[in-house]
């Protein structure tokens, strides 16, 4: 069975399709890439894992192959954070890493995620070769000088994010808060980093769970339900949160509100363009709120739109060319950090934002509705079935004049296809590169015209 890199790296079930046997040809095929590469005096690789069901075990076959291909491979000693890779692939100047992880996808399932020498996922280009030497299920030649070293990233890590946080203006605001890693490789970060700045911190899940509480490691109003109440009952200044991998964020306000993935990334972009004094651009991609394109401009800055999947984004940052790349799925990354999302640093942007601004992230919020307007932005999964998968191709080719009496003005297919309303409003439809669905992507001006506008969507992929 053929394997398939998505929007963030090959996924699967456990025991099912990723198994052993699958495990030993893909890092082959990985290895077999590498030797392609013009890169041979650059023997270091680094092999990490998320905290799931069997992560190290599949490290340790990855480890072993990839050594006696002759890499000097530094094993990750505990599950470790996405960002804390990227950041030790530049760090220990490696070819590149190989993480075990899947994300925010449910328990069952695990994932093997391949980034190159800049730090960055793998562009499709890349991963395509990988899958077709996949295919070909070559054995190396096991070659002398190779070496598992074992390899703790985070302290390198951690120091990083001290030139980056304005942690003097956050220590000195005195704020409260709570951190959720969300049993994943989060622990040990947030709590710490804050903690060691004199500042209070009641942590939560801060221990390995490989079924995650029965739940998908996403940072969603379900999986952050105790640190949303502990915000609330307690007073704190922020929650924050971290998915399964540490590259998603998730920030609760003092009053107990979800801050919406869209609306951080406007916050911060307005954030940073006027405390860093940054004019260079921003990006986001095509299922990302148009709020951010408002900021942009109400701060003079270039909007860059990319495909769905980080790495596009990536490219931006390893350019110089942006202050800040985010996705709606809660991921970003700011100038001079790693073309990656870093849940981390997101996190610790927004406990900035607060400090330094006194006022909540809802507070800087409104300020930015008062000046470019309110934008409701929302989506929604197709579970993909047979049945849609017949029909799905053919009805993302059409080019309707209208929607259930919306008038279409233009089509965007960039990535999936976004169709432009006469009223201002917009839809997306694209298949996940993550999970077997079709999500759908909307915004609108109001509330209850955006849930409508979503059902509207889903009517027309499915009739």
């Amino acid at each position: 069975m053929p394997i398939r890199f998505g929007t963030s790296g090959w996924r699967a079930i456990i025991a099912d399709e990723f198994t052993y046997r699958n495990v030993r040809r893909v890092t082959e095929a990985i290895c077999s890439y590498l030797k392609e590469g013009s890169q041979n005096d650059r023997k270091t690789l680094i092999v990490g894992y998320d905290s799931r069901f069997m992560g190290e075990k599949f490290s340790e076959v990855a480890a072993d192959i990839a050594s006696r291909r002759g890499h000097r491979v530094l094993l990750c000693n505990h599950p470790t954070p996405t960002p804390t890779i990227a950041h030790a692939i530049r760090y220990e100047n490696a070819l590149g890493a190989i993480n075990f992880t899947a994300s925010h996808n449910p328990p069952e399932y695990q994932g093997i995620k391949f980034s190159t020498a800049d730090g960055a996922p793998a562009l499709p280009e890349i991963t395509k070769r990988i899958e077709d030497l996949f295919e070909l299920n070559l054995d190396g030649d096991d070659v002398s000088g190779g070496t598992v070293e074992e390899f703790d990233a985070r302290p390198a890590y951690l120091a990083d994010l001290e030139t980056k946080i304005r942690f003097d203006a956050i220590a000195a605001a005195k704020g409260r808060y709570g951190s959720d890693p969300l049993w994943g490789t989060g622990r040990g970060y947030l709590d710490k980093i804050l903690r060691g700045h004199g500042l209070e911190v009641e942590t939560f899940h801060d221990w390995r769970d490989v079924t995650f509480g029965g739940m998908s490691p996403e940072p969603g109003e379900r999986q952050m339900a105790e640190l949303i109440a502990a915000v609330k009952s307690k007073t704190l200044t922020l929650g924050l949160a971290t998915d399964g991998d540490g590259d998603r964020f998730g920030v609760v306000d003092s009053d107990g509100t979800l801050i919406q993935p869209n609306h951080l990334i406007a916050v911060l972009t307005d954030y940073l363009a006027e405390s860093r004094g940054w004019t260079l651009g921003v990006a986001r991609s095509v299922a990302t709120s148009h709020l951010v394109d408002r900021v942009a401009a109400s701060r003079g800055l270039k909007l860059y739109e990319t495909p769905v999947g980080f790495k596009y984004i990536g490219e931006l940052i390893i350019r110089d060319e942006i202050i800040l790349g985010g996705e709606e799925s809660a991921g970003l990354s700011i100038r001079g950090h790693y073309p990656e999302k870093d849940g981390i640093l997101a996190c610790l942007l927004a406990a900035e934002a607060v400090a330094v601004r006194g006022k909540s992230i809802s507070a800087q919020l409104d300020e930015i509705y008062s000046r470019v307007g309110k934008l409701e932005s929302g989506r929604i999964g197709v579970k993909l079935t047979d049945e849609v998968a017949k029909v799905l191709k053919e009805k993302l080719a059409r080019e309707p004049d209208s929607i259930a009496g919306r008038k279409v003005e233009k089509i965007n297919r960039l990535d999936g296809v976004k169709f432009f309303f006469a009223d201002g409003s917009w839809m997306l439809m694209r298949p996940s590169g993550t999970e077997p669905l079709v999500r759908i992507y909307a915004e609108s001006e109001d509330q209850r015209d955006l849930e409508v506008l979503l059902e509207q969507g889903r009517k027309y992929l499915l009739d």
